[in-house]
């Protein structure tokens, strides 16, 4: 018997147990794969001139970066911070995208924002309803809801991104090596149980039964901190069954951002420069160059777009194209294939970052309310205005473990 299982090792299930370990409860933290982290996971690409460039297959900013208390344990692990600017909002050497196109963009983009923000008291919306079906700028639109939301804009529920918007501040800093490093090493002397999938839990009784394929693990209390895909697809069931909380998962569905990387003979950019591929496509990346100095080039896909490019063959040689024609044709030799995510098929995600299906915005409450005081929620989604980020994450498990705190003092 275990005082507190924590099903889920990505940034929600290792804040909550490292909460309860921290206090002094009995806890430990399974997790369904043979590694910590979720969806933040960092990895490293060898160099030609020796080294290695450290790289984040899944969030790779700290969003928020002053009030994200990821960037306070960073600090206190003596993790670098880069708090240069991202550059999303620039093209180097103006290439395929030139100043008053960029200027007109800027105009589309505020125009939008500002009739979407007036309808806030009205009825929810998708985020298409806000700007016209033939204005030049919505591909470029809808390619940015791809990387913000994982999904185009008629997917987007208004009052969820509203809720997102209004909370975010401007300062996006990033780690050197590597956001996943961090999130992983926090687990640092944790009890885990590692490869242990749970299937179902069982709550008819005086104690909580988790089904795992080693057998069953008994506990008092149990906090979820899975990607909705594993409720809405029952991957994890519940005996008797949580309609409400499958219900709530469906409607706050994973979307999908992808990344490519690449590793690049002689680049000629600054560090950290940016060149958005196509910005008259919805179906184009964000391409970062040269991050924190080293020679490779990560490409950034969202939405329907990386839905679209079915393997990473497909998506590098998507890359690669979209550079060789802002760079010349003389680059496809110095560019080179290093690694792709596929988020969609990665076993037991499923997918990147939760967003609101239109009229579902109370979804996120829902999902994150307790059950009978031993049944706790956490996670990205349940985060009411910081979901699709790993500091939405890290608040909800340090709110699921004090309120399991809580009710053991009681």
């Amino acid at each position: 018997m275990v005082g507190t299982v924590v099903i889920g090792g990505g940034a929600a299930g290792i804040a909550a147990t490292r909460h309860l370990h921290d206090a002094g409860h009995d806890v430990l933290l399974v997790e369904a794969s043979d590694r910590l982290g979720g969806r933040a996971r960092s990895h490293a690409i060898p160099l030609a001139g020796g080294g290695v460039a450290m790289v984040d297959l899944g969030c790779g900013w700290l969003h928020s970066a002053g009030r994200n208390p990821w960037t306070r344990i960073a600090g206190r692990a003596g993790f670098a911070i880069d708090r240069s600017s991202p550059n999303w909002d620039t093209q180097w050497r103006d290439l395929g995208f030139p100043p008053e196109a960029q200027q007109a963009f800027g105009a589309a983009w505020q125009r939008w924002e500002d009739v979407a923000h007036a309808a806030l008291d009205g009825p929810d919306r998708p985020l298409s309803d806000f700007v016209a079906a033939d204005d030049p700028w919505r591909p470029h639109l809808d390619a940015i809801s791809g990387y913000v939301n994982g999904a185009p804009l008629a997917r987007v529920s208004l009052h969820d991104w509203a809720a997102y918007e209004d909370a975010a501040t401007d300062d996006n800093w990033t780690l050197p090596d590597g956001y996943g490093t961090l999130v992983a090493g926090h687990a640092e002397g944790l009890p885990v149980r590692w490869s242990t999938p749970v299937h179902r839990i069982d709550h008819r009784g005086r104690s909580l039964r988790l089904d795992t394929p080693d057998g069953t693990i008994e506990a008092d209390r149990v906090i979820v901190a899975v990607p909705t895909t594993m409720l809405a697809s029952g991957a994890l069931s519940f005996s008797p069954a949580l309609p409400a909380k499958q219900a709530a998962s469906d409607a706050l569905p994973l979307g999908l951002a992808d990344k490519v990387f690449l590793t690049v003979d002689r680049p000629i950019w600054p560090t950290g420069a940016h060149l958005t591929g196509d910005p008259h496509r919805a179906c184009t990346a964000s391409h970062r160059l040269s991050p924190f100095g080293h020679p490779i080039i990560e490409s950034f896909f969202g939405g329907d777009c990386a839905e679209a490019l079915a393997t990473e063959a497909d998506a590098t040689a998507f890359a690669i194209d979209e550079l060789v024609a802002l760079l010349g044709s003389d680059w496809r030799r110095r560019l080179h294939p290093a690694i792709a995510t596929r988020w969609r098929h990665e076993p037991h995600i499923g997918g990147s970052y939760s967003h609101a299906r239109i009229g579902y915005r109370t979804a996120r409450a829902i999902l994150a309310e307790p059950v009978d005081d031993r049944l706790f929620f956490a996670g990205e989604a349940c985060s009411p205005q910081d979901f699709s980020t790993a500091h939405g994450a890290y608040q909800t498990g340090v709110a699921t473990a004090e309120a399991v705190i809580a009710h053991a003092g009681r």
